[in-house]
């Protein structure tokens, strides 16, 4: 991923831009076919010294793709060097070669993304039937499973892959079309012919590609980042001492912390969600990028510079980083049933409401009953049963109090979960 955005990768990109225009007015019969040979053949390495030639270039005139058309000039020679940008205005080759990297940056996101889809299918199938208490409000809610938490964490992944896939469809475009997007000096054919090479579909556009396209990258790579983060957020609650159901890999030789030997800090989970915040920041700079005065100006330009590289950069690295994660996880699976029960049987709250509302009690009548029954468990630290067995107004036989505390009946119906996973490709 870095390598597609080093000074050596964009110079590269636009110099293909370049030549493959040169070469596209030599099919209609403009530039003599030597000539564009001849391009082709002395086009330079843009290697070290070649950024070093533009950069200098560039300090003189004040233009980096003026700058870069004169080096390379220089490097062909006469005359074939004449026909380099040949009607052609700056941002038709800035804006094509930046859409041809963009668009291989997010193969390699929809790849990491893949990767981590596929290892959080992979371990919500091995704890499918893993029983732990689910929480809302940070509260003990009913009982769920930790698969059924991966699972879904694993479809909201599969959800973000599809808006990459998206993304990369939105700026895989080309234009070629001139400075305000007329083509008045150069033949649409000569944009076909430069996108059709490098895998992009020529799009109607002013002098720049539209920047919601951009945006839309931007957003899919914050997405993705805002999954990541809301998986490491919910490792780093279940790894607390006092809950102890998940720990993050913890390597052989690791230190927690310099002055606390017993420590073993989710450090990895913090840094991404720290780090899914900025991709949320660029997110919002890529979005006032869109509004630009009439056919362009340039005010989109310096930011793109800092928020597409860094935000592919960092969308790759919490998705990868995450994977890892995900892969070597440690699950206490004993801890997470005893947790299930440090709240003495009030997750089966709501199935005993229930019970009591078949029995023939109001709605209100029932849960004043059970709210009542469940506030004396908890402040006795009793199990809520017994106190329910020994309320009068709770006329259930032991066959529907044994059915109301089944963890099994809690957890019968999570199959439409797992249907919906397996519908999951990961390859």
């Amino acid at each position: 991923m870095a390598a597609l955005f080093t000074d050596e990768a964009r110079f590269g990109m636009w110099l293909e831009v370049e030549v493959l225009a040169t070469e596209a007015w030599a099919t209609l019969g403009v530039v003599p076919e030597e000539d564009a040979k001849a391009v082709r053949e002395r086009a330079p390495a843009t290697a070290a010294p070649f950024v070093e030639a533009v950069a200098a270039r560039e300090a003189v005139i004040d233009h980096d793709l003026a700058a870069f058309v004169d080096v390379v000039q220089a490097a062909i020679g006469q005359p074939a060097a004449g026909w380099v940008h040949y009607g052609l205005t700056s941002s038709d080759v800035v804006d094509t070669a930046l859409s041809a990297t963009l668009t291989q940056a997010a193969g390699l996101l929809i790849q990491a993304s893949t990767r981590l889809v596929a290892a959080l299918k992979r371990r919500a199938v091995e704890f499918r039937d893993t029983p732990m208490a689910g929480r809302t409000h940070g509260m003990h809610a009913e009982p769920t499973t930790f698969g059924v938490k991966l699972a879904l964490y694993a479809l909201q992944a599969d959800r973000d892959r599809q808006r990459l896939q998206a993304a990369r469809a939105a700026v895989a475009v080309g234009k070629l079309s001139g400075a305000v997007g007329t083509y008045s000096n150069i033949d649409p054919a000569v944009e076909a012919h430069v996108c059709a090479a490098l895998g992009l579909r020529p799009t109607p556009a002013t002098q720049v590609i539209a920047r919601d396209r951009h945006a839309e990258y931007l957003w899919a790579c914050a997405a993705a980042g805002a999954t990541v983060e809301q998986i490491a957020t919910e490792f780093r609650h279940l790894q607390r001492t006092e809950v102890g159901e998940v720990q993050e890999p913890f390597r052989p030789g690791q230190k927690g912390s310099s002055a606390m030997p017993h420590k073993r800090n989710p450090i990895t989970c913090e840094r991404l969600a720290g780090l899914a915040r900025v991709l949320r920041g660029n997110l919002g700079a890529g979005l006032e990028d869109v509004a630009l005065w009439h056919e362009r100006d340039i005010s989109h330009s310096s930011v793109e510079r800092v928020i597409l590289p860094d935000s592919s950069l960092l969308a790759y690295y919490l998705l990868t980083r995450m994977r890892t994660v995900v892969d070597g996880l440690v699950v206490n699976t004993d801890r997470m049933l005893e947790n299930l029960g440090r709240s003495f049987g009030l997750v089966f709250s709501q199935p005993v409401l229930l019970a009591l509302v078949k029995g023939g009690l109001s709605r209100d009548d029932a849960y004043r009953v059970v709210q009542d029954d469940a506030a004396q468990a908890w402040a006795q630290q009793r199990p809520f049963r017994a106190v329910l067995e020994e309320d009068e107004r709770v006329r259930l036989d032991p066959a529907a109090l044994d059915d109301a505390f089944s963890l099994e009946r809690a957890l019968r119906n999570t199959g439409p979960v797992f249907e919906a996973l397996d519908e999951v490709r990961t390859e």
